[in-house]
């Protein structure tokens, strides 16, 4: 089965009618969804279904399973809402495309090296490196080049590479064209001024932590 994934098609919506397809205890499927899974490092959304709280959002192939809390009076075929902490998915998707450009400054301009980890929450975003050295070395340039890519105010086009896969990319023209799945801004100029960090996480192994100046 395969839910329909409305969080690709308008990543700013917050609430959504849906028709549960399966329940098992307290976990359930619907036929459509506004509601992330975790999926690539970026965190889940945080939300309610009839106004049960989702505790737990996994995706399994193209399906998204729901775990409610506590007990719940849903059952197999009914109509129910779904709404999303919209304060949450916001501060994930500034921080998400805060390090998509990062990542795509390094791997441009500092030879395409490995990368080993990444992770996105509503606090803040990391990836992770192979890198042979100090990574905030680079920082003086990936400060000037994001800050100048964020205050262009600069279109993300975000679509299907391939349906049927559900494979996606997002693009900023004459920046970078990179396969992603997760939600993206508008424009670039939504992330606002950024912070970086350094931590060194072992041997050839570098971390770079980004956060928001405004959350």
């Amino acid at each position: 089965m395969s839910v329909k994934k409305f969080f690709w098609e308008d990543p700013y919506r917050t609430t959504l009618d849906a028709k549960v397809t399966s329940v098992t205890d307290n976990v359930i499927t619907v036929d459509r969804t506004i509601a992330v899974a975790f999926s690539g490092g970026q965190a889940s959304d945080c939300g309610t279904i009839n106004g049960y709280n989702i505790i737990r959002a996994e995706k399994v192939g193209k399906e998204i399973f729901y775990t409610l809390d506590g007990e719940h009076d849903i059952d197999l075929g009914d109509e129910v809402i779904i709404v999303i902490d919209w304060e949450k998915r916001y501060r994930i998707m500034k921080l998400h495309f805060a390090a998509e450009i990062i990542l795509e400054l390094v791997y441009q301009n500092f030879g395409y090296p490995e990368k080993i980890g990444a992770n996105i929450s509503d606090t803040k975003a990391r990836v992770d490196f192979v890198w042979n050295g100090n990574i905030s070395e680079t920082f003086s340039f990936l400060y000037s080049e994001a800050n100048r890519l964020i205050e262009l105010n600069l279109p993300i086009t975000s679509d299907f590479s391939n349906v049927e896969a559900e494979k996606r990319y997002w693009e900023v023209l004459d920046f970078g064209k990179v396969s992603c799945g997760g939600t993206h801004l508008k424009t670039t100029g939504e992330i606002g001024p950024i912070k970086l960090k350094r931590d060194n996480i072992g041997k050839n192994k570098e971390r770079i932590e980004i956060t928001m100046v405004n959350p």
